[in-house]
C-alpha cells in the first residue's frame, strides 16, 4: 500500500502547462479579490484608529 501511495504521488504523467496556468489564473483571482476587500475593510479600520487615537 506504501509503495502504491508513493508510487502515485510521484506520477507526473497528465500534467501540463496549460493546467498549471489554468490554477495560476485561479489562484491569482482569488488573491485579486481577497487583497480588494482587506484593502478597503483594512483602510476604513486603520482611519478609524487614528481618529481615536488623535482624540
Amino acid at each position: 500500500m506504501s509503495r502504491f501511495l508513493n508510487q502515485l504521488w510521484s506520477d507526473e504523467r497528465g500534467q501540463d502547462i496549460a493546467e498549471y496556468a489554468v490554477m495560476l489564473a485561479v489562484v491569482l483571482v482569488i488573491v485579486v479579490g481577497t487583497i480588494r476587500l482587506i484593502g478597503a475593510n483594512a483602510n476604513n479600520v486603520f482611519s478609524s484608529v487614528a481618529s481615536s487615537i488623535s482624540q
